[in-house]
């Protein structure tokens, strides 16, 4: 008898030991959310990120039921901000609009602080834009492939303007100087539309541009479109092939925005994040603006994004090798 009373005792506790260590290694399961939560926005007001973020923490305030503040914190090319985003406490009350200057090219070219790999849990990719290849109707070229064919016979002849040293626009050159293994002049300026006006202007021959501030312009025939960077051709642009299409394979290059949280972060409110982001991005209405200005929605799971962000990440980071670009943040 008090054989079995022991054993009884034994089970009892041995139950309640294994109830309690379970529950110690269940996360918090305090309802998320419960007060209003931050965005990082790491570029000044008035850019392509900052809308996003702003048109998607309206939305996220309504499904959510709590205020999604937009922070902006530019300097360093974005690096500042997604620093302070990368070192928050991972509790889903932090989140950051990361793109593809921040996330991929940045960290390849100088250091920032942050791995945009370990430092952060993927969520969602918000939109995608691609570039525009336009050229001077001074250049003998109707065609990417002519373009091609007239750079490998005037090498370093030609030049192309970008919007400045390491940005989407100057590695846009660089990967195609690699890929058809030509020499083209780099001319960086200070932002886009410097580089179109003298596009225009036939001081540079060829730019790698946002679509929409080019498209204009190539409606009225004052610069000639080749190809669009996308692995699609763009609803913007559809008549214009695609690199890809038009003879440069492996040519890909987007401009891009998307949602994370710092490293760590639940997996239940990454998740639910999740849902709420690509549920807002895909409403009509925002589906509407976004493609007014160019860009096309992203969506799918934390998984995708984080191996998009991670295959941008060595991609890039060769490009730049390659082409020896250096930045100081």
């Amino acid at each position: 008898m008090a054989s079995l009373q022991r054993l009884l005792h034994f089970t009892i506790l041995a139950a309640a030991t294994a109830a309690h260590n379970s529950a110690c290694a269940q996360p918090d399961a305090q309802p998320y959310p419960d007060k209003p939560i931050r965005l990082i926005e790491p570029f000044p007001p008035g850019g392509g990120s900052n809308m996003v973020a702003r048109l998607v923490s309206q939305k996220l305030t309504e499904q959510l039921g709590y205020a999604v503040v937009v922070d902006s914190r530019p300097g360093a090319g974005g690096s500042i901000g997604t620093d302070i985003a990368a070192k928050s406490a991972p509790d889903g009350y932090t989140l950051l609009v990361g793109t593809a200057s921040t996330m991929v090219i940045n960290p390849n070219m100088a250091k920032v602080g942050y791995d945009p790999v370990r430092d952060f849990s993927a969520i969602a990719l918000a939109t995608t834009i691609p570039l525009i290849i336009v050229v001077h109707p001074s250049v003998q070229a109707k065609t990417l492939r002519e373009l091609i064919a007239l750079a490998r016979a005037k090498p370093s002849q030609l030049n192309f303007g970008s919007s400045g040293n390491g940005t989407v626009s100057h590695l846009a050159g660089e990967l195609f100087k690699v890929l058809t293994k030509t020499q083209i002049v780099h001319v960086p300026y200070k932002g886009g539309g410097p580089a179109l006006i003298d596009l225009l202007g036939g001081q540079v021959q060829i730019t790698f541009n946002n679509i929409l501030s080019a498209l204009p312009h190539v409606r009225a025939d004052k610069i000639r479109a080749l190809a669009v960077s996308g692995a699609q051709r763009s609803p913007a642009v559809p008549e214009v092939p695609t690199a890809i299409e038009a003879g440069l394979p492996g040519y890909e290059v987007l401009q891009w925005n998307g949602f994370f949280a710092p490293a760590h972060t639940r997996r239940d409110i990454v998740m639910k994040l999740n849902s709420v982001i690509v549920k807002a991005v895909s409403d009509p209405a925002m589906r509407e603006k976004l493609a007014a200005d160019g860009a096309e929605i992203g969506g799918g799971s934390p998984e995708r994004f984080a191996s998009f962000v991670a295959m941008e990440y060595a991609r890039w980071g060769k490009v730049i090798k390659a082409a020896n670009i250096r930045g100081e943040y």
